[in-house]
């Protein structure tokens, strides 16, 4: 639907500003002027939403999409026979002989024929859009649809007719002459539902109302920017939703609209309502869209942000955006949108600590929703197992070593003064270094621009290939990070001249939403950290300087796996017994100068036993983890591994 405003082509952004500003396990996002939701939508997957409009349709888009967490049975329907009533609406003979008939509205108002000039919708649409309509609501009366089933058919409905209605964009007035999309029939929108397992809600209320009924974590605000009011441009759809058969006046049938006047439309009260929100929100971090050419002014909603926040929080961001064409619209004009946000001190209830739990009591965790996930598919990460590895690391950490990063789960997530990154593995280290130094609006420029002149996709091998030599022959950190978004089951793998040779990932691979979702939030916290990388044999990391209150985490090869990072083929030193003693000599030498350690280490593994690790753990202590690997390249069946933590503190 084409909607005034629409947030769609921002979506990235404001996914990014949250990423970049946003730590920690948050929950609730509330869309708080949520109009066609697509916002909301985006977010749905992560958070627990809260959806909000004034206008009507714009509620029962909501409530089919935000609170509605599955696409509907229609199991009462399917009883009486009606197995697919989106078919049945939209196939079910129809005829209305009488276009003055007050019980089918749109036909009599909204239609030309003799009583009427209006040209919104052909005869044969707005016949159709009073049956839909009609038929609904004797469906809801005799008690035939659940709540949620009545709100999906209705918003399917309206999602439908502004793909046969006579405009240009809004319904502020029709066209004078008929637009071939009229001469379709229409059908109505099956819209796809995501289950994100959580207690969703959605508002019909005005939000300088509804905020102080709400908390949350993220409250994000896309108020209307200028003078125009949302109601009287989209009265037909607004009529078709409640379908209350108004009192409408003037040349386009508008009806009335007085009590839906927003004052962020009136510039005499825009700055009172936006500071009344701001003041009244009970949300921890706000993030709001507005534009150049809007009512208020950047320095005004910084001073309200700031006023009502925490001062030293606040940003702008402006994004060059395509001005809403008009006669008036001059080419050598300019509009950005602003995003803004701003952390507010809302005291909320403390978290349980795990630490503190008895050991008797401590249950598997395996929520990783708070962690940051590295963006690389690295062989043996630790990304599942962080709920039960991070509460185990000490309360305070100066240094932190990752001796081993890899792909940094663990790194990028741990809470310390200073991180130390340190791998053998020259290139994920060199990437990750491209990464810090690089902005984020650069390195997704250079993976898109990539992708278009590869034409690279799920389905495209020989693009690959040709994108592999390149890379081969260029040795771009960017470029290797791409390729492998293509490559089979995300692989980060050399052959012995360092050449990247893994396979095309047919049909399985490509650089998806959420795989964008995860770079960016990784890149936007490798940003914020204090964090220093190093390319050495972990031999060679000297323990001088090193205090008691630094702590070093060791997640090595596994000396009984056969994992493709230590199997001496890859171009990178393999791992035998000879490291293996070395691993467990330097670490016993930690321990004597008093800095505490954790190692991840598998102590058995289909059949063997590390019977070296076995008898130099004794003299720690060992945390059995929860996990296997049946989803590695190396196949192992669920319950033959025993992945351990061992901790000398």
């Amino acid at each position: 639907m084409r909607f005034i405003g629409s947030k769609l082509n921002l979506l990235k952004n404001i996914d990014m500003v949250i990423s970049e500003n946003v730590t920690g396990n948050k929950n609730i996002f509330c869309d708080i002027f949520s109009g066609t939701g697509v916002v909301a939508r985006y977010f749905k997957p992560r958070y627990e939403v809260y959806s909000n409009d004034t206008l009507h349709f714009s509620y029962v888009i909501q409530k089919a999409t935000i609170e509605n967490n599955n696409k509907p049975s229609f199991s009462k329907l399917k009883n009486i026979g009606i197995g697919d009533p989106f078919k049945f609406l939209e196939e079910t003979s129809i005829q209305i002989l009488n276009y003055n008939d007050d019980n089918y509205f749109i036909t009599k108002n909204y239609t030309p024929h003799d009583n009427c000039q209006r040209m919104y919708l052909s005869n044969k649409n707005a016949a159709r859009i009073d049956f839909i309509r009609k038929t609904i609501e004797a469906w809801q009366e005799e008690h035939l649809l659940a709540e949620l089933e009545y709100y999906y058919l209705l918003a399917g409905l309206i999602e439908g007719v502004p793909a046969v209605s006579n405009i240009t964009g809004t319904y502020g007035a029709y066209l004078k002459h008929w637009d071939k999309r009229t001469f379709k029939d229409l059908e109505m929108a099956r819209l796809d539902v995501i289950d994100n397992k959580k207690n969703n809600k959605s508002y019909n209320k005005d939000a300088n109302k509804l905020i102080e009924e709400l908390n949350g974590d993220i409250l994000y605000l896309d108020p209307p920017y200028n003078s125009r009011q949302y109601a009287p441009n989209y009265h037909l759809l607004e009529t078709i939703s409640k379908y209350d058969y108004p009192e409408i006046r003037g040349i386009t049938g508008m009806r009335p609209y007085d009590d839906l006047k927003s004052p962020f439309c009136i510039k005499s009260e825009v700055y009172g309502a936006f500071e009344d929100l701001i003041s009244k929100a009970k949300f921890s971090n706000i993030v709001m869209s507005y534009s150049t050419d809007g009512l208020m002014t950047s320095d005004g909603i910084e001073r309200i942000l700031k006023k009502h926040a925490i001062e030293e929080t606040y940003k702008m961001y402006s994004i060059p955006y395509r001005q809403y064409m008009s006669k008036k619209t001059k080419q050598t004009e300019c509009l950005y949108e602003y995003i803004f946000y701003i952390k507010k001190d809302i005291p909320r209830k403390s978290t349980f600590d795990f630490r503190s739990m008895p050991s008797e009591m401590k249950s598997i965790v395996t929520d990783t929703k708070k962690y940051v996930k590295s963006p690389m598919n690295y062989v043996g990460g630790k990304y599942k197992l962080l709920p039960q590895i991070l509460p185990r690391f000490p309360n305070y950490i100066g240094t932190f070593v990752d001796l081993f990063s890899g792909g940094g789960n663990v790194a990028i997530n741990v809470n310390a003064n200073k991180i130390i990154c340190n791998d053998i593995n020259g290139k994920i280290i060199e990437l990750f270094e491209t990464f810090k130094n690089t902005e984020l609006s650069e390195i997704l420029y250079q993976i898109k621009k990539r992708i278009s002149e590869y034409n690279l996709s799920k389905e495209n091998e020989e693009g690959f290939k040709k994108f592999r030599t390149f890379y081969n022959a260029t040795q771009d950190p960017i470029d290797l990070y791409t390729l492998t978004c293509y490559s089979f089951n995300y692989q980060f793998r050399f052959n012995n001249d360092l050449e990247y040779n893994n396979p095309f990932g047919r049909n399985r691979s490509q650089f998806s939403d959420n795989m964008e979702h995860n770079l960016i939030a990784f890149v936007s916290k490798l940003k914020k950290l204090d964090i220093e990388f190093s390319n050495k044999d972990f031999t060679q990391v000297s323990l001088d300087g090193f205090t008691p209150e630094d702590f070093i985490y060791c997640d090595p090869p596994y000396l009984i796996t056969t994992g493709t990072y230590n199997d001496g083929n890859r171009g990178f030193k393999d791992w035998k017994k000879e490291q293996e003693y070395a691993l467990y000599d330097y670490l016993d030498n930690a321990d004597k100068k008093g800095i505490k350690f954790a190692l991840s280490n598998v102590m058995e593994h289909k059949g063997k036993i590390n019977d070296i690790l076995l008898e130099w753990a004794k003299k720690y202590k060992i945390i059995d983890l929860n996990y296997d690997y049946s989803n590695a390249s190396y196949n192992t069946k669920k319950g033959e591994s025993r992945e351990v933590l061992i901790i000398n503190y």
